[in-house]
């Protein structure tokens, strides 16, 4: 009895620790393969998310999405980018959305991230770099030391 409760114990925590190497993924910032956005800066990036910017270059209406709340890149990227956590940034879309500004679309796994992206003209939104595939461009880079980058970095990625 008493070593099925510590096996289950240390079981637990295995499963939750190993959830905290999964909040410091290399997250690939995406836009569809045939947008013209080469680089976009830090700032520039968090003033999209914020719905602040709202057009890029040549007036394409920006269309920014997020994964889902309870995925751990979602947490790894706003707390990078937006300086919080998804559950922190409520009030802030609360005001902005009685303004007239909703916040950006949300979606519920990173293949639904790529799928949107690629197929929405002048989307934007982050997957594990190592998703990336064809369908989309990476311009920009957040390593799990929230390193921020426009330079491709070195990637090991491993087939699933």
């Amino acid at each position: 009895m008493r070593g099925a409760l510590l096996t289950s114990l240390l079981a637990a925590l295995f499963t939750s620790l190993s959830g905290y190497a999964d909040e410091t993924t290399l997250i690939a910032v995406i836009v569809p393969r045939t947008e013209a956005v080469k680089t976009l800066g830090e700032t520039e990036l968090s003033l999209i998310f914020l719905r602040k910017k709202l057009y890029w270059a040549g007036s394409k209406r920006i269309r920014p999405v997020n994964l889902s709340t309870d995925q751990p890149i979602r947490r790894q990227f706003s707390q990078r980018i937006l300086g919080s956590l998804p559950e922190n940034q409520a009030e802030y879309w609360n005001v902005l959305y009685f303004h007239g500004t909703s916040p950006p679309h949300v979606v519920n796994s990173e293949e639904a991230m790529l799928r949107f992206v690629a197929e929405t003209p002048g989307s934007i939104g982050y997957v594990s770099a190592c998703k990336v595939d064809n369908r989309v461009s990476a311009i920009a880079w957040i390593s799990a030391n929230d390193r921020y980058t426009t330079l491709a970095p070195e990637m090991n990625c491993k087939s699933e």
